[in-house]
């Protein structure tokens, strides 16, 4: 049994499984964790890291609360979006870009999928 790859093919078309983008929003609310991550966008690069700006929101702060356009992200169920891969970047992740016949195999989670198409469903009445 060969677990992996074969030495002799290199590493050159092996691509990562997030972005860089999805990867600073994670470090910052991992740093900040009194605060929620909105979203991110890129700001710079150079030969070595890429600059990314995150916005985060206070949800304590009495102008966010008494906002009806933003006063949603101070539930405790919106808690470290990052992680999840519900701001911008981890959808993108996540493949969740696409919407209807093309994204069979995406919505709700790859997870799901995977669950729905290898459980065994025997109706009572067949």
């Amino acid at each position: 049994i060969t677990y992996g790859k074969p030495k002799t093919h290199g590493v050159n078309q092996l691509t990562a499984q997030r972005s860089l983008r999805s990867v600073a929003e994670e470090r910052v609310g991992k740093r900040c964790g009194n605060l929620r991550v909105l979203n991110s966008y890129w700001v710079n690069h150079d030969s070595v890291y890429k600059y990314y700006e995150v916005i985060l929101v206070d949800p304590f702060h009495k102008a966010v609360r008494r906002d009806a356009r933003i006063n949603w992200i101070c539930k405790p169920v919106h808690k470290h979006r990052e992680n999840r891969g519900l701001t911008s970047a981890g959808k993108a992740n996540r493949g969740l870009r696409a919407k209807g016949h093309l994204a069979n195999k995406t919505r709700p989670s790859r997870r799901a999928v995977w669950r729905r198409n290898n459980t065994l469903s025997l109706p009572r009445y067949r």
